[in-house]
């Protein structure tokens, strides 16, 4: 446990700050989940609508500085990828 004055509010800063980026992250991979299980569904057309939702909360979590810019730049890319190799259902 920590004796100094600075090194207590340090260790308040810090719990305050990991529950703020928890909550970052938990909202981040919800969003993310709800876009791959479109994918998954070979729902183009829904994972078009949804796409910039979730680019606008990774954006936001990198901004908020929980998850590292190049991780944020590499999600987005990978999720556009995964999005234009859906094929559509074929004809009947």
């Amino acid at each position: 446990m920590a004796h100094h004055q600075s090194a207590i509010r340090q260790d308040r800063r810090s719990v305050r700050r990991n529950a703020i980026n928890k909550k970052n992250k938990s909202t981040l991979r919800s969003q993310v989940k709800k876009l791959k299980e479109l994918v998954d569904a070979n729902d183009k057309e829904g994972a078009k609508k949804l796409l910039p939702e979730v680019f606008s909360a990774i954006d936001q979590t990198v901004k908020k500085k929980t998850i590292h810019p190049n991780k944020g730049s590499r999600t987005k890319s990978r999720l556009s990828r995964q999005i234009e190799q859906i094929s559509p259902a074929p004809a009947k």
